[in-house]
């Protein structure tokens, strides 16, 4: 258990919002923990080792020097998460996912107790762990993480040295951990680490201030600090349903004799939805509702590898299952057909007697919801694609269309500072006219435009983790490690050194570019849970936002190149982190879909040719 605020937290140089894995690794840095290259054996990319050979130490000014040649380079740099997160991916797994447990790595910590700085991790989870501490969306703790247990370790204390501790053997490679055995770990890393003094957990901050000195304020605790960073992610609020759907969550959860029970209502088309269907009891029988557009937003699921991931592989079995036979009901005999065909044979879809089970609707919109006196059950009416209308008998509703951030503890001032620039939620306009206490939402585009150009979003203000759009747990070693080099180097002085800050007017930063511009362009992010796109339609009561933008790490798992054509689409943070990782060729689908996470740097891949070795062939050949 984390100690409570106590009357000697009034002050502090740096307070980190939010208890997640990422806040772990900047604290673990910010107690002396400093990370180095590590250059035996050397790192694959031999321009890199050249950098870093002679200067070690990763908390530098000029960390956007080691990036520039990514995009030339003979290994397969990722393209979608920023390359501050790719530099230190890469050094953490110079062998990228072929080497799950960090056997090899370019990355030592040094412990340097002089070097620490004085901070607070304030976080609303009950224990230490973030998303992974709550259950915002009631789901089985025994279901799978997307990321592999390697990737979700972090510095100090593995997940593989956990699992040695708590379960007396080694961890397996290409582990998928359940929820309730990453939790756990989480739980208990800050004090396995030493780093659990700076840990306030449990704690709800409300109107965090800019001070006239230019430090900030905590009204609803009292607490003064110089720097701030954000590390509360995008995925603490599950979306709600829209009014007429949200009687259907009030249905009495009482047990029920009658020997078939009435459908559980499961509307969303990525990893949310799909883990609400998995976490149902086997007798339970599934009405599922779910966008279904395979060639502009197909669902995330989609990337998901049968072997990879058997039980997203097979969801999406059965709601593409649905769709064709859907599409072709204008048919009877084409009906018939689609309706006979047989899935085909996996453990995961012998568990239950699906055919009996899952009932798919795709594109279908809930018309009306009609709440029986005894409160255990609704009949809803739905319109179906074909323009007719169905109605049935449901017990219960599991709303599964993604999950959102929010900068709500932040004073109204502050919170347009760090949003100017950004889209600032305006991305997702109904989620704020569904839940009011979320506005603005934050989702993985929102700083996405800032972050690029600079983690320091506002003066003094930094945000790390999936606030900068890339939800895998691996790529938030580089942000902390960014974030880290601006707080504990000091100038000639002894005092931060801002001058490379160009202040505005306002007090906001006008930004640098200190991890240089993703090789894939503005557009090119890793949003692992961001699912595969939101795109609502005004209609009476319609199920917008099939997707889920869920991730969880499940985060996602990125987006692999070599091997998965979909990776978040099918794809883990991966989450979280997302995961889960790319939903449409998706980049980003689920969070938990990709058919293997995505290699950063692969050694047997095909060397890519970078868009200007591209060009000057292309004329070459003319």
């Amino acid at each position: 258990m984390s100690p409570p605020l106590s009357a000697a937290d009034t002050e502090t140089d740096t307070i980190i919002i939010g208890n997640g894995p990422s806040a772990m690794i900047l604290s673990y840095i910010l107690h002396g923990h400093i990370p180095f290259y590590a250059a035996n054996p050397p790192h694959p990319d031999h321009l890199l080792h050249a950098k870093l050979q002679d200067a070690p130490c990763l908390l530098r000014p000029d960390l956007d020097a080691l990036t520039h040649h990514f995009a030339a380079s003979r290994l397969s740099y990722s393209t979608q998460a920023l390359p501050v997160n790719v530099l230190l991916d890469a050094l953490l797994l110079p062998q990228g996912e072929t080497d799950d447990l960090g056997q090899t790595t370019n990355l030592e910590w040094r412990y340097e107790p002089d070097r620490a700085v004085p901070h607070l991790v304030l976080g609303d989870a009950p224990q230490p762990g973030g998303l992974w501490a709550n259950d915002p969306v009631r789901v089985s703790w025994d279901i799978q993480t997307l990321s592999y247990a390697g990737m979700l370790s972090l510095p100090g204390y593995s997940f593989a040295d956990h699992y040695r501790k708590t379960k007396g053997c080694e961890l397996q490679p290409f582990t998928r951990p359940t929820r309730r055995d990453l939790a756990e770990y989480l739980r208990v890393y800050p004090a396995e680490a030493g780093i659990d003094d700076a840990f306030r957990c449990g704690v709800q901050l409300q109107g965090v201030e800019r001070t006239a000195d230019g430090g900030f304020y905590v009204r609803s605790h009292g607490i003064r600090c110089k720097h701030l960073v954000l590390a509360t992610g995008i995925f603490s609020h599950a979306i709600r349903p829209p009014p007429l759907l949200a009687r259907l969550s009030n249905l009495s959860s009482a047990q029920r004799s009658s020997s078939a029970p009435a459908p559980l209502l499961v509307i969303g088309s990525g990893f949310t939805a799909a883990d609400s269907i998995i976490s149902a009891p086997h007798d339970q029988p599934i009405l599922h509702v779910f966008r279904w557009d395979p060639d502009h937003r197909p669902s995330p699921l989609r990337s998901c590898h049968q072997q990879a991931y058997p039980e997203y592989a097979g969801i999406y079995r059965l709601m593409k299952r649905a769709a064709l036979s859907s599409s072709s009901s204008a048919s009877s005999s084409s009906s018939q057909r689609h309706k006979a065909r047989r899935l085909a044979s996996t453990p995961f879809l012998d568990s239950r007697r699906w055919d009996e089970m899952y009932q798919g609707l795709p594109n279908a919109e809930v018309e009306d919801v009609q709440v029986h006196d005894d409160g255990q059950q609704a009949t809803v009416r739905f319109r179906l694609q074909d323009g007719t209308t169905m109605t049935r008998a449901v017990s219960g509703l599991a709303y599964g269309v993604g999950r959102r951030g929010s900068l709500q503890y932040l004073d109204p001032e502050l919170r347009s500072e760090v949003l100017s620039g950004s889209s600032g939620g305006a991305d997702s306009p109904v989620d704020a006219a569904m839940d009011p206490d979320m506005a603005p939402t934050v989702t993985g585009k929102t700083l996405r435009s800032k972050v690029m150009e600079d983690l320091e979003v506002a003066r003094d203000v930094f945000v790390i983790g999936s606030l900068t759009g890339d939800s895998l747990v691996r790529f938030a070693y580089g942000g902390c490690v960014y974030a880290a080099s601006r707080l504990i180097i000091p100038s000639k002085d002894g005092k931060r050194d801002n001058t490379n800050n160009n202040i505005n007017g306002s007090g906001s930063s006008i930004p640098k570019r200190p991890a240089g511009t993703p090789t894939g362009g503005p557009e090119a992010f890793l949003n692992g849970v961001d699912g595969h796109g939101q795109q609502r339609k005004q209609h009476d009561v319609q199920l917008q936002q099939f997707d889920d933008t869920d991730d969880t790490d499940k985060k996602p798992l990125e987006r692999r190149k070599a091997v998965d054509d979909d990776n978040h689409d099918d794809n883990h943070d991966a989450a979280d982190e997302n995961h889960r990782s790319s939903s449409s060729s998706n980049n980003n689908n689920d969070n938990d879909s990709t058919i293997m996470p995505q290699m950063t740097v692969s050694m047997t891949s095909k060397p890519r040719l970078s868009s200007w070795w591209t060009a000057i062939l292309n004329l070459l050949m003319r």
